[in-house]
């Protein structure tokens, strides 16, 4: 004890005198936030503070002044010079001391132990007596202040949040060391355990060798080196060698033999028989032990199981009760969605000049930022902001692209979720989700909400739901159809959906109010085409000397009925293409390309078609080329390909349709015709038909119902609509009677349409020959071909610009011979 209370004193004296210097009292800072750092379970501190009215510097360190050090080291001085004083008594007036300063608390069993260590070490004594820095001091009292931790506040530096209060210690895990770490003593105890009772089991069986009946009587049996035998569980015998058995070289002392058996009445009679025949006398022979012994990995295993179930009721139970949401949150670690923030400094680099080829919509949406960023503008007439829009129409046609752009130019908040992420397994957890989507928004207010795929939970309640039954689906969109414009809705809060399905929307969820405003998309027209070419092209490298403009309506022309995706996707597609061939720029023939890949898919040149199946298929192309060329409402032919593409099209015929909007009866007929030019053309050179026209007649079908069910253009039938398209709804909306008359209208169209083909490639038989040798030997022709050929088409063409892309070709040749 007196060294303790010198190496102490040593601490304390040398390094109190030396930092302070009592002669001019300069005040010193006792440094608590050192002490803090090897005790807190996670994460630096970056902030100490003290609840008390005392003086502290930025550090959180207690400052002392001069009259203060020097009572403290008066103090401390009195204390450990008193040798009359036993341990307890100095912790007492130790305590009462640092509870005065307000710089500690007091010293706990382990810290007393610890203090023990140091300073009975006489290198540690030794470095004592040369400190020369009071912040050295905390070696000796590391675990001193614990009793008074709740005076402390933390402030983790990773996330700026502040953490619970450090509680205080019982004294069974050491400082730094947070509860329930794999450090504590208590689980490196029982791991040490656990791993040491493993090895023990293993080590026991590890001396353990199997032999079989035959080795044992022949190497242990019949040569006496057997004391007894010990059947373990009825079917495994354990072999107890004799002194002589163990002394042979070849039997390892510690090695236990041990063989299985069938039955205990078959080991006996085998066991008698051996015995028999070595001519052992009854009273001389192997004792036989029969035991019952459960093995420990056996138990474990049997009760494995259970074990396991328990484990996870109490788990989960743990789970339920540390959650403060419900089911979803707890159990398997669901907890509350955080939703993605999106901003244009960070997230989004998307502007609306990124997006082409629906001005239209995009001013609509446009109209929502302005509001948000300026209501002055709007409020001082009276008008309210709309509470959302659904942008809708076909897939690729720039709705989540338009909502990114949303995003990189609102200047708020820019929520966006999908609406598969509201449907989980648990009841209940997609409602709360909304409500913790709706909440966030409004605190950060104004700002945008976008849900991608709405259809997801927005689906129609009336239709295809069983009564009585509870769908999770629908407490979601119920949730939803609250928040866009319930009791607690804010005028500054825009919600944004996309879907391709708005048909299928419940009528509550488009109502005004909610999604006041509906747009939609459509697959963009030949200026919005140029638009889309013009933003992709710009990642391209092309020629220096290309006419962008040129190029644009050019592609733009090429590409009738593409959705933006396809026109990114021909873009990306004529790039690789030219780093395919090793080109140094992108050229006008990769995109040419590309567009056959998009239209009709990849070429497969490893398909090898038979001179047999090339020719019929030549035929029924050019079948199909004649009936468009002599055809007054065909569309305009571009190429004709007998080259496989794709999945079953073992050849093809490109054409540039205009965009219409209307169709009259006779345009339908002619396509309806020209579509059947192929099979037509098979029956006219060939003893039969191929499978071939399956795909045509399936074409030809459509229209002859689309023209008799929708568009009134049977005169038996009458002006009516007929929808079959009626969802989970099996009924037809028509009589038997009606439905008998639809199907020999169809027929009937279908028929005149045939006879009529019929008829033309009859009379055309020279021209079809003419193009189908020429596919056969080119395998690819172009309408120059055609009118190589044929001639010029006796109709003009309906397409002011395909007449113009002809006509800037006809001149890029003619520049090009010249």
């Amino acid at each position: 004890m007196p060294f303790l209370r010198r190496g102490a004193a040593c601490l304390f004296n040398r390094g109190l005198a030396t930092t302070t210097k009592i002669s001019s009292y300069r005040p010193i800072s006792i440094p608590s936030s050192r002490i803090l750092q090897t005790l807190i379970p996670r994460g630096p501190v970056s902030f100490v503070r003290f609840n008390s009215s005392k003086k502290y510097n930025d550090n959180g360190d207690r400052e002392l002044t001069d009259e203060e050090a020097e009572e403290l080291l008066s103090e401390l001085k009195k204390i450990w010079n008193n040798k009359e004083l036993d341990t307890e008594t100095i912790k007492e007036q130790y305590k009462k001391i640092f509870d005065k300063y307000e710089i500690g608390g007091l010293i706990s069993p382990s810290s007393s132990k610890m203090i023990n260590t140091i300073l009975t070490d006489s290198s540690a004594t030794r470095a004592g007596e040369k400190m020369e820095n009071v912040q050295n001091y905390h070696k000796a009292l590391m675990d001193y202040h614990l009793d008074k931790q709740d005076r402390f506040d933390f402030k983790d530096k990773e996330n700026g949040m502040f953490n619970s209060k450090f509680g205080p210690s019982n004294g069974q895990t050491p400082p730094g060391i947070p509860p329930g770490s794999p450090l504590r003593p208590d689980v490196m105890l029982l791991v040490f355990s656990m791993g040491l009772l493993t090895f023990y089991v293993l080590s026991l069986e590890s001396n353990e060798r199997e032999i079989t009946w035959q080795d044992f009587r022949t190497s242990l049996l019949d040569k006496g080196y057997v004391e007894k035998l010990i059947v373990v569980n009825n079917n495994l015998v354990r072999v107890i060698m004799n002194e002589l058995g163990k002394n042979q070289p070849v039997h390892d002392s510690r090695t236990e033999y041990y063989f299985t058996i069938g039955s205990v009445q078959n080991f006996e009679e085998k066991l008698k028989h051996a015995q028999e025949e070595n001519n052992v006398p009854e009273d001389l022979r192997l004792p036989v032990m029969y035991v019952q012994n459960a093995s420990f990995f056996k138990a474990f295993y049997n009760i494995l199981p259970t074990l396991l179930l328990f484990g996870f009721i109490i788990w989960s139970s743990r789970k339920l009760l540390s959650s403060s949401q419900g089911l979803g949150n707890g159990l398997f670690g669901n907890n509350a969605k955080q939703f993605k923030r999106f901003n244009a400094e960070k997230s989004v680099k998307i502007k609306f000049d990124d997006v082409a080829g629906c001005d239209e919509a995009k001013e609509e949406i446009m109209e929502f930022v302005k509001f948000l960023k300026s209501p002055e503008k709007y409020e001082r007439l009276g008008a309210k902001i709309p509470r959302g829009a659904i942008l809708t129409g076909p897939p690729g046609t720039g709705k989540t692209m338009l909502a990114k752009a949303t995003a990189g130019e609102a200047g708020v908040p820019f929520y966006s979720v999908s609406g598969s992420e509201f449907v989980e397994m648990f009841v209940g957890v997609g409602a709360s989700r909304v409500r913790e989507l709706f909440k966030t928004a409004r605190e950060n207010a104004p700002s945008i909400i976008f849900v991608d795929e709405i259809d997801a939970i927005g689906k129609s309640r009336s239709k295809g739901r069983a009564a009585g039954s509870n769908d999770e689906r629908e407490n979601t969109l119920n949730q939803l159809l609250v928040e866009m414009d319930g009791f607690s809705t804010s005028d500054y809060v825009v919600v944004l959906a996309g879907t391709n399905r708005a048909d299928v929307l419940d009528s509550a969820l488009l109502r005004p109010g909610r999604f006041d405003r509906k747009v939609y998309l459509d697959n963009p027209e030949l200026s919005g085409r140029k638009e889309i070419f013009a933003v992709h092209l710009r990642s391209l490298k092309l020629k220096d000397d290309v006419d962008l403009e040129d190029l644009k309506g050019r592609l733009a022309t090429m590409t009738p009925g593409f959705s933006g995706a396809d026109i990114a996707n021909c873009c990306n597609e004529a790039a690789l293409i030219a780093a395919r061939h090793g080109e140094a720029f992108v050229d006008v023939h990769d995109f040419e390309q590309a567009i056959e890949r998009v239209i009709a898919g990849l070429e497969k040149k490893s398909k090898l078609l038979s001179p047999d199946e090339k020719r019929i298929v030549a035929y029924h192309e050019a079948g199909h080329a004649i009936c468009g060329w002599f055809l007054e409402y065909a569309d305009p032919l571009l190429k004709v390909s007998i080259v496989p593409r794709g999945q079953g099209a073992l050849g093809y015929a490109q054409y540039l349709p205009p965009d219409i909007y209307l169709y009259s009866t006779q345009k339908l007929l002619d396509r309806m015709t020209m579509t059947l030019g192929g099979r037509v053309s098979e029956e006219l050179h060939f003893n039969s038909v191929t499978s071939g026209g399956s795909d045509d007649f399936e074409k030809v079908t459509n229209l002859a119902q689309k023209m008799v069910l929708e568009c009134g253009m049977s005169p038996k039938v009458g002006l009516v609509n007929y929808n079959i398209d009626r969802g989970n709804d099996m009924t037809k909306p028509f009589s038997d009677r009606t439905s008998t008359l639809i199907d020999s209208e169809i027929h009937r169209l279908v028929e005149e349409c045939y006879e009529r083909c019929k008829n033309l490639l009859t009379e055309k038989s020279k021209e079809v020959g003419l193009v189908a040798e020429e596919l056969l030997a080119k395998e690819v022709i172009t309408r120059e071909d055609m009118i190589r050929l044929l001639g010029k088409r006796p109709f003009a063409n309906r397409n002011d610009a395909f007449d113009k892309y002809l006509a800037e070709k006809e001149e890029r040749g003619e520049q090009a011979a010249s």
